[in-house]
């Protein structure tokens, strides 16, 4: 295997029959979304899965991941168009990745503190913690 066979994503499926359910998973892998995101100027695609949230801030729009932060110029409100379905959720200026979620924890005031897989802190208002709650099943 060379270098670059190693850094490729690769999904296998093995299953003895195609249902509905598995062909809807496969269907979902091969559209997954992307999203423009911008470093230095430049434009470069972005599959949304490797987004851990979304957040404006003066009203500048970023996109978070595992290490990196790049501009955005959507707007809030299009981002969360783009990923309607998908496993993101409102908690307040920002758009949560729910798998993306470590731990949570009551904070102050009905609010909720979200703590990301790497690391990072985050607080979902008072008027979301409904759609945090469901979004994780409790």
């Amino acid at each position: 295997m060379t270098l670059s066979e190693e850094n490729v994503e690769e999904t296998i499926i093995r299953c003895h029959k195609m249902t509905d359910e598995i062909q809807n998973i496969v269907s979902y892998i091969e559209n997954e979304k992307k999203i423009i995101r911008y470093k230095r100027g430049t434009a470069y695609p972005l599959n949304i899965n490797s987004i851990y949230y979304f957040e404006i801030v003066d009203q500048n729009a970023f996109v978070y991941c595992e290490k990196e932060i790049y501009e955005s110029k959507m707007k809030l409100y299009e981002f969360e168009q783009e990923t309607e379905g998908t496993s993101f959720f409102r908690a307040s200026k920002s758009l949560i990745n729910a798998d993306k979620i470590d731990s949570i924890k009551p904070s102050l005031s009905g609010r909720f503190e979200v703590v990301l897989k790497n690391k990072e802190k985050l607080i979902v208002s008072r008027q979301y913690v409904r759609v945090l709650k469901h979004m994780i099943g409790l």
